[in-house]
């Protein structure tokens, strides 16, 4: 089992709130974290996906009552939405009772804000973590290349070949398409959303254009912004906004957007293996993204990210700001020997920010001048960790 960062977070949050959830996409290691938990303490585990333990809670304060000093743990929680209410009621009786904290533990395939639609009624009463993919921090120093060419998912990443992994990544996104994705909004063509899902990765990076999107898959622009949302929602895209606060300059106001996972980029554009990848010339944006991913995967819940580009040509690909207010500009560069563009610096100084890096493929750190610094992802990941 691959240590994941995020477990002592998990276990702390535990210990201060009655019932947590943890999402991420399928397959991520949610239930392998959850049941390593689990044999540290009391607990009772519950898969919602199977009809007959789905049938133990036809009456769920009856059942669940019985469980009161274990860590009952609901799998797949979004298969039983109507869960949220009765696990309200329970969680305060035990309260009153005496038993705090540590009640649920939630995990779920779809984002917060999905959950949230059926699971308001426990504001108050439950906290949230996302568990990301695999990031560089958790295998080996030697194994990032690896990790970028098959991506983060555990199965995929640890396959014993690399066609072993690009299998299991075909598969994963054919389950996705047919039955998944299918539990979440309309019925939506499984091979129109495969279309599309691979255009974003044909775009991998750039600019949202809404309407060039459904001009391709002859379908509106309101159709294109459903899709865009459920994928956002599943946790499988991401919507990096526009830096938006500096009213002097005119900036560019589309969001960037990414298959999140390296790894699925690489399946759906049928990039088998690193040779094929490095002909490829998706090769710059998929590393963008892949180290977009672990900086954001470690950075403290409440960091903003975003990225900078104004009309004039000035760019930074990733702004992070921290809850103290400190900005920290980072470009990203595929390469042993970054370089810098003017407009990097000129972006810097646009935002006033207090720290500039430039991630390259090599592992040590050193100064490119105009306080910039190169610097390998393991090594930007460590320090904004500790933030």
């Amino acid at each position: 089992m691959i240590k994941r960062l995020i477990q002592p977070v998990l276990e702390q949050r535990l210990s201060e709130s009655p019932a947590v959830a943890l999402i991420g996409p399928r397959q991520i290691g949610k239930t392998t974290l959850a049941l390593d938990i689990a044999e540290h303490r009391p607990s009772v585990y519950i898969d919602l996906e199977s009809d007959s333990q789905r049938a133990k809670l036809f009456d769920p304060e009856a059942y669940l009552s019985e469980y009161e000093d274990r860590l009952v743990i609901l799998d797949e929680v979004h298969r039983l939405p109507n869960i949220f209410q009765p696990l309200r009621g329970l969680i305060d009786r035990g309260r009153r009772k005496g038993k705090e904290n540590g009640r649920f533990l939630l995990l779920g395939s779809a984002s917060i804000d999905l959950l949230k639609q059926s699971g308001e009624t426990l504001a108050g009463r439950i906290s949230y973590i996302e568990l990301s993919e695999l990031n560089t921090l958790e295998v080996p120093g030697n194994a990032i290349d690896s990790l970028w060419v098959r991506g983060g998912f555990p199965k995929s990443f640890l396959s014993n070949t690399d066609k072993a992994s690009l299998r299991w990544r075909l598969d994963f996104i054919q389950t996705y398409l047919e039955r998944e994705i299918q539990q979440f909004g309309p019925r939506i063509p499984a091979e129109t959303l495969r279309r599309f899902w691979t255009m974003l990765a044909h775009n991998q990076g750039g600019l949202l254009n809404a309407a060039q999107l459904a001009r391709n898959l002859g379908v509106d622009g309101k159709t294109i912004a459903n899709y865009l949302d459920l994928l956002v929602d599943l946790l499988l895209v991401r919507r990096l906004p526009p830096w938006h606060t500096n009213r002097g300059k005119r900036l560019i106001r589309s969001p960037k957007v990414y298959v999140r996972d390296s790894g699925l980029v690489h399946a759906l554009l049928k990039i088998a293996d690193k040779e094929r990848l490095l002909e490829h010339p998706i090769i710059g944006q998929s590393w963008e993204g892949f180290v977009i991913e672990t900086l954001l995967s470690v950075a403290p819940e409440d960091t903003e990210a975003a990225f900078y580009r104004t009309s004039a040509g000035a760019e930074i690909d990733l702004v992070l700001e921290f809850l103290d207010g400190e900005r920290w500009a980072i470009e990203i560069k595929r390469g042993t020997r970054p370089k810098v563009e003017r407009g990097f610096h000129i972006g810097c100084e646009d935002l006033k920010v207090s720290n500039r890096f430039v991630v390259y493929q090599g592992t040590e750190t050193f100064p490119l001048g105009n306080d910039t610094k190169a610097i390998g992802v393991r090594n930007l990941a460590r320090l904004i960790q500790k933030r």
